[in-house]
């Protein structure tokens, strides 16, 4: 199962709080239609009915069904750059 380092944690939380207004909001990755080795990245109020959750101090991970199967031995990190944007990254558990 996808894991989350505590920065991840505290900046998938962070936003979901900001973006969705609930704390039962997270973080969704979904496989692309057209290109199954990349991901969509979006905040959502709620996961989709399929969806596996992954939560880690109060951070909600919502993965699609292949996104699940992609990221399962990885660990998901996050940093927020000089210019304030977010950047995630995968990496080998």
């Amino acid at each position: 199962m996808l894991t989350l380092t505590d920065n991840a944690a505290s900046i998938v939380k962070g936003l979901a709080d900001r973006v969705t207004g609930t704390e039962a909001g997270g973080l969704r990755i979904a496989t692309q239609q057209t290109d199954p080795t990349n991901f969509d990245v979006t905040m959502t109020p709620t996961p989709e009915a399929d969806d596996l959750v992954v939560e880690n101090d109060g951070a909600h991970v919502f993965l699609e069904t292949n996104a699940a199967t992609a990221l399962a031995d990885k660990t998901l990190d996050a940093m927020i750059d000089d210019g304030g944007a977010v950047r995630f990254s995968i990496a080998e558990a």
